[in-house]
């Protein structure tokens, strides 16, 4: 795998990950129409806090690691192509981020069944921090932290 700045071709490949039924009901994330898809993406690419890159395996446009700050914390999300899921891209792909982006702590938060993604979180050093609890949105999650 490895890690680019996103470009505009990505956003494509991007739009019909997030609009798989099988992944927006693990993440407990709804997808978004494609006016608030590009929207959303438009402001995240100016946000000055945020890290964007963009997940590529065999040459292909894999998914997307993303890493912003709100509230005065650093977060991290990463959102990979259901057809590349199970094969380690999720874990390698964070590693790498990992390796790049030495702010610390580093927090994610993740719906309390994705529990995939809970194992990639775990895999990379990041430890929960407490019991689930509702997002800002009512979804039941879980806080991992990153600290060293």
């Amino acid at each position: 795998i490895s890690l680019r700045d996103v470009e505009p071709g990505d956003l494509p490949i991007f739009f019909e990950h997030q609009r798989d039924p099988e992944a927006t009901r693990m993440a407990r994330f709804p997808a978004r129409d494609r006016d608030a898809f590009d929207a959303h993406w438009e402001r995240s690419l100016a946000e000055e806090t945020a890290i964007m890159k963009t997940v590529v395996v065999d040459g292909a446009v894999a998914g997307n690691i993303v890493s912003w700050v709100r509230d005065g914390e650093r977060f991290v999300g990463y959102w990979i192509g259901r057809e590349h899921w199970g094969r380690g891209i999720a874990t390698a792909a964070l590693s790498e981020f990992l390796r790049r982006v030495t702010t610390r702590p580093l927090v994610a938060a993740v719906a309390v069944d994705n529990v995939g993604s809970i194992r990639v979180l775990e895999k990379c050093g990041f430890r929960l921090t407490g019991p689930p609890a509702a997002g800002e949105d009512g979804v039941r999650e879980v806080v991992y932290v990153l600290e060293d």
